[in-house]
């Protein structure tokens, strides 16, 4: 069986600005370790520092896209909401 996740990274550019980055896929930690690396997407390249902030898990390929486009639509105050709701949850 198959699992999917939405995530989103904090990005930090060289001038100093954080950004988020969402994207899907079927292996997080590989993606997370390629957006590091600077072998992702061209957004993560050549920047300084890139956390792992928040993720979900999806059953298939098509739940999670449609995910991901939601909250790509989701303004910077609304995803900050997200990964708040994670976090309260560990605690």
């Amino acid at each position: 069986m198959d699992v999917y996740y939405v995530y989103i990274l904090e990005v930090l550019a060289k001038t100093g600005k954080k950004s988020f980055y969402t994207g899907y896929t079927n292996n997080l930690y590989r993606r997370w370790h390629e957006h590091r690396n600077g072998i992702g997407a061209k957004f993560c390249r050549g920047k300084k520092n890139i956390e792992l902030k928040y993720f979900e898990t999806y059953q298939s390929r098509k739940e999670a896209m449609r995910r991901e486009l939601q909250i790509k639509g989701f303004s910077r105050k609304q995803k900050r909401e997200l990964i708040k709701s994670l976090n309260d949850k560990i605690k």
